[in-house]
């Protein structure tokens, strides 16, 4: 995989305790610049940092897939889940609940939620 436009971590050097909070730190600025696919960079050496790194992002909630990069297995490619899709599913769902606790019927699609309609 051609990999080199892609925003990078490097996480060479450090220790679990750091390496975790760069992750997450990368992952949220990442997210707020609209990039939905990074590296991150850990090495090959014992493993340490990378048995880390896939620990962490098996837990975050705010990764959609995470593999190591096919021709660099000191790296690993994340897929960060598209947050503008789980807001407008955030609105539906708060939208069916408001309508649902005061007894009304709640006939809004989907697709209309997408298109700004509602």
């Amino acid at each position: 995989m051609l990999s080199s436009n892609l925003p990078a971590l490097d996480l060479h050097g450090e220790t679990r305790e750091t390496a975790r909070i760069l992750i997450d730190q990368f992952i949220s600025d990442n997210i707020k610049l609209g990039n939905y696919k990074v590296l991150i960079i850990h090495g090959v050496g014992k493993g340490i940092i990378r048995q880390e790194t896939q620990a962490f992002l098996r837990k975050d909630k705010r990764i959609e897939k995470f593999y190591i990069d096919f021709f660099n297995i000191g790296c690993t490619v994340v897929e960060i889940r598209n947050v503008k899709n789980n807001w407008q599913e955030i609105c539906f769902v708060l939208l069916y609940r408001a309508h649902k606790q005061r007894g009304r019927v709640l006939c809004i699609q989907k697709k209309n939620l997408e298109e700004g309609i509602y």
